[in-house]
């Protein structure tokens, strides 16, 4: 019997920054539209993509929530969301099939405009990252292959690389439908083209 990994949330409320609301899509929660429902897909800034395959009640330090159980495409992964807190920790939808050709040409842009300091550099991405936008994300993954590339990463680049691509290919592979091969061949030809 497989043994089912499960990723509690339970982090501090997310702040999107000015005018930033992921990757273009708003905020089910700032919409009126109400809650999420089993089978809707959406992004968990900082883990990724996933669908929401139920929602559970479970018991945690003596009081019982709801929580969706969102399984991510990438991996054996499931992550157990509070549903009282997803506008505070940024959950949003996942993009539209149109908003795959902005993000590829994100990935396709050569330049690189960062800063050489190591640490700021490191600073500037991981709140690109926490942010949960795609498009931020996308930026992310292409510097640093692009640097990669170039003059090597460090450990910790390497990491925040390999997270970031993880995250990327997850609302990749949901929005355009496909396998998780074919996104990674995908951006690896837009980074390197």
């Amino acid at each position: 019997m497989k043994k089912e990994r499960f990723l509690y949330s339970f982090l501090p409320p997310y702040l999107p920054m000015a005018g930033e609301r992921g990757g273009g899509t708003i905020f089910r929660g700032d919409s009126g539209m109400g809650m999420y429902r089993i089978g809707d897909k959406i992004v968990y800034p900082m883990h990724g993509a996933g669908v929401i395959e139920a929602i559970e009640e479970r018991e945690y330090l003596g009081q019982k929530q709801d929580y969706y159980i969102l399984k991510m495409p990438v991996g054996d992964l499931r992550v157990m969301i509070p549903t009282h807190n997803v506008v505070g920790i940024g959950i949003r939808d996942i993009i539209a099939p149109v908003e795959i050709e902005k993000v590829l040409k994100i990935l396709r842009d050569q330049s690189v405009n960062v800063t050489a300091n190591w640490s700021k550099r490191y600073r500037e991405n991981m709140i690109k990252i926490k942010s949960g936008s795609i498009y931020e994300v996308a930026d992310v993954v292409r510097t640093l292959m692009l640097r990669e590339k170039g003059k090597g990463l460090s450990t910790g680049e390497r990491k925040m690389l390999n997270s970031a691509r993880q995250i990327l290919i997850s609302e990749l592979v949901l929005a355009k439908g496909t396998d998780q091969t074919e996104i990674e061949v995908e951006i690896d030809n837009c980074v390197r083209s």
